[in-house]
């Protein structure tokens, strides 16, 4: 498996020379495969690691477990090692969010504040195949558009990096099996409590028994098609947003209506999203019926009309132009 994480690394250029990586380790199965492999194969391809490991407060005993297994393995090989407890329970409630959301939140607010502190320039996080066949059905099911359907990129923002994520589970279990790692098993994986679990325990196994039993194979080439096909679709739009586009400020971008006006749906879709995105950093918070209306307020172009398809979102016709205002 170390020689097809190598192959990985290689074809999505993940890992440069001289970089410092920053590895998310669990202590479950996928992060300590990934950390182990990256430790035989930094002093060959010439990069640094840190381990990060949040004890979320969520599983008491087994949690401080983890932890000390994590630490544990970095003192054996002299990995600098960053730990952190976070009462992630309280955080939910106070901010109202679920567990699982508040968990990641914290999780990656930490990999990013070691990223600085250690001078690194990449995330690793242990996501692998199984992960990303998971995510594009949980995207499915919420009537994700097509870029949804591409699922975990295996490089992200040009950070966060996923060298696992042509491996899948058994590969990774028979990894940790082979070289005595002994993870640390998350009972909670087997709760069917969150969208995930249920998708992994009960909807993946029940397509496998009675439709196809390649279903993760099949998925991942469906991904791939996709991947190719949005690329072009994106490169497209960015073309066309260059056309549009009069003033692009931090806080304002202004585009020419009545061009926008004569595209196609499918490019008015994206070059909303290529404007939101720029403005924000994300397109997280703008959903399918937030599109919708903008390009209803962009058809009506009498006068000067305004929508605000959330709190942080002004969007303005006026003088012929469309206007995406962020409101700080």
């Amino acid at each position: 498996m170390k020689e097809k994480v190598k192959e990985i690394i290689k074809k999505y250029n993940l890992i440069n020379t001289g970089d410092k990586i920053v590895l998310g380790v669990s202590g479950g199965p996928d992060s300590i495969a990934m950390l182990d492999i990256l430790r035989q194969l930094k002093s060959e391809m010439e990069f640094e690691i840190y381990v990060v490991h949040i004890n979320h407060s969520i599983r008491g005993e087994d949690a401080d477990e983890d932890e000390e297994y994590v630490k544990n393995y970095c003192r054996k090989y002299e990995i600098e090692c960053f730990t952190k407890k976070i009462d992630v329970p309280t955080i939910a409630r106070t901010e109202k969010i679920g567990t699982e959301e508040a968990g990641r939140k914290v999780r990656y607010e930490y990999f990013e504040e070691i990223l600085k502190e250690t001078g690194s320039n990449k995330i690793a996080i242990a996501h692998n195949k199984n992960d990303n066949v998971e995510t594009i059905i949980m995207h499915l099911l919420r009537g994700s558009g097509i870029s949804g359907l591409r699922g975990i990129e295996p490089i992200r923002e040009e950070k966060f990096i996923k060298p696992l994520i042509e491996c899948d589970r058994q590969e990774i279990e028979n990894y940790c099996k082979e070289n005595n790692l002994q993870p640390r098993i998350d009972k909670t994986n087997f709760e069917n409590e969150y969208t995930r679990n249920k998708i992994r325990n009960i909807v993946i196994p029940y397509i496998k028994k009675e439709f196809n039993p390649n279903i993760i194979e099949t998925i991942t080439r469906l991904a791939d098609v996709v991947s190719s096909e949005d690329d072009f679709i994106e490169n497209v739009s960015n073309e066309n947003y260059k056309k549009l586009l009069v003033i692009e400020e931090k806080n304002r971008i202004e585009l020419k209506l009545k061009e926008f006006n004569l595209l196609d749906e499918v490019l008015k879709n994206r070059i909303i999203l290529i404007a939101t995105r720029k403005l924000f950093g994300s397109t997280q918070g703008i959903e399918k019926v937030n599109i919708e209306d903008i390009i209803k307020l962009c058809n009506n172009n009498i006068g000067n009309k305004f929508l605000m398809p959330n709190k942080n979102l002004k969007v303005l016709i006026q003088n012929k132009k469309i206007n995406f205002i962020k409101i700080d």
